[in-house]
């Protein structure tokens, strides 16, 4: 026979943990269906997570999976291929086996796409980072290079020049015309150099970076090869919302991605789903997450109650 729960939890990061423990605390048998993908896998330590600054989120996660079995909440290893909608959800996984919850919760997040500059993939959380309020303190005085993707990578150079004062952005593919007087103006009072040119790749000695080579020349190059320990890029955000729009999910578009129209509690357009996470913006950070799902679960929670208590009144 088919499983029953009354939530099922796409996404087993810091919103569907939340999420789960709040109802498994709240009795309600509850699954957490998870990949095992977080966005933040690169990363050695997380930060700016009040009590929780500097812990690896490896080790993050496993205290949050620890908690959520104390509550009885069951947690797999698969991935969800399908939801159908019917008197409850169908939730069909990976592996061949099928449940049906009265609720769901989506937190499957998004991926980052990374420039395609040879080195930049491989070194990703390393020396190069894209989030200085993650990452910045870390760095803080380095010689900092910032990849423009787009004219709107002015943005990055100037908030990253509030944790170092040496800072080269590198127009890349972007050409010099694009930025306005005012980027142009903003950029030289924040003391940040701007090198236009392709950069073709990283310079990397003794497993660190040290360098940002433009494109025509060597790394043994006068004036091709610029000295920088870190570098900021901007993956561009893809959101891993497939299974709400096949659930008929509202999306929006933002200059980020597309991702579910929400009410404050992460309800989606579609009634009994809810999204939490980067499922439902790129720059909801761990502490933002996990508060997503905590306050997506306790709306579960009266719903449910509700539901059921008017269920039994007509009766």
């Amino acid at each position: 026979m088919t499983e029953r729960y009354a939530v099922a939890v796409v996404g087993g990061g810091a919103a569907g943990l939340s999420a789960a423990l709040v109802l498994g605390r709240a009795r309600h048998r509850t699954l957490v269906v998870d990949a095992g993908e977080p966005r933040n896998a690169p990363a050695a330590h997380m930060q700016g997570y009040l009590s929780r600054d500097g812990m690896p989120p490896a080790e993050f996660l496993a205290a949050g999976r620890e908690e959520i079995a104390r509550y009885g909440v069951e947690l797999v290893r698969d991935r969800v291929v399908e939801v159908e909608k019917g008197e409850d959800f169908a939730v069909v996984l990976a592996g061949g086996r099928t449940v049906r919850a009265r609720r769901l919760v989506i937190a499957t997040g998004l991926k980052d796409e990374l420039p395609a500059v040879p080195g930049v993939a491989e070194r990703f959380g390393r020396d190069v980072l894209h989030c200085p309020f993650c990452h910045g303190w870390e760095v803080r005085d380095q010689p900092f290079g910032v990849l423009a993707s787009s004219p709107a990578s002015v943005h990055q150079a100037l908030i990253v020049s509030q944790w170092s004062k040496d800072v080269r952005f590198f127009l890349h593919t972007v050409a010099e015309e694009e930025l306005s007087d005012q980027d142009l103006r903003r950029l030289a009072a924040a003391g940040v150099d701007v090198v236009p040119g392709e950069v073709a790749g990283l310079v990397i000695e003794d497993d660190r970076l040290t360098g940002v080579r433009l494109a025509g020349g060597t790394p043994s190059a006068k004036g091709t090869t610029h000295a920088r320990s870190v570098l900021f890029v901007a993956p561009r955000p893809v959101p891993q919302t497939g299974l709400l729009e096949r659930l008929g999910a509202e999306l929006h578009e933002t200059p980020f991605g597309a991702y579910p129209v929400v009410d404050p509690t992460g309800l989606t357009t579609v009634p009994g789903v809810w999204a939490a996470g980067n499922a439902i913006g790129f720059a909801e950070q761990v502490v933002h997450a996990a508060s997503g799902g905590y306050r997506a679960a306790s709306a579960i929670v009266g719903d449910l109650l509700m539901t059921d208590l008017d269920a039994a009144v007509q009766e």
